[in-house]
């Protein structure tokens, strides 16, 4: 019996994947802010594993392994102010998506694959000065899955 429940702890913790859109319902745009400010995606498309927190915008790693992440940022046209978001581990940027165009809208995104260690935790912050949108068309989003356990 006990094997057969920590075989099914392991396979459970082995599926890790969530999608989400910044805004739970409606439409809107954050920001701009004068400092870096965390995002929380509130729309969940799946949180395969619930690793990844709704009400906080935290991913915390449930197991060791390689995961991937990636992230679309979507913003209107404005003389002033770009549309960008970064993707921190443990509060050490990674990377970022940054779009700025005078009139129009654009979509800038990126992604990165990162080896976590259980309790690592991730998440996005609206860059300082920039804003982002989104709608009940998800522009905006910010998913992860769980390749593989080390």
């Amino acid at each position: 019996l006990s094997l057969s429940v920590s075989l099914s702890l392991s396979l459970s913790v082995k599926q890790v994947a969530f999608s989400a859109s910044l805004l739970a319902s409606g439409l809107g745009t954050i920001g701009p802010f004068n400092t870096e400010t965390n995002l929380v995606f509130r729309y969940i498309f799946s949180n395969i594993g619930n690793a990844y927190n709704p009400n906080t915008g935290f991913f915390i790693a449930p197991v060791r392994g390689a995961y991937h992440f990636e992230f679309y940022v979507y913003g209107h046209g404005d003389p002033s102010h770009a549309s960008a978001a970064a993707l921190f581990k443990n509060g050490e940027h990674v990377c970022i998506a940054y779009e700025h165009q005078t009139s129009g809208a654009g979509t800038s995104s990126n992604g990165a694959t990162l080896l976590l260690e259980v309790g690592d935790v991730l998440f996005l912050r609206l860059w300082g000065n920039c804003k982002i949108f989104d709608s009940v068309n998800h522009h905006s989003t910010f998913s992860g899955h769980l390749l593989f356990t080390m």
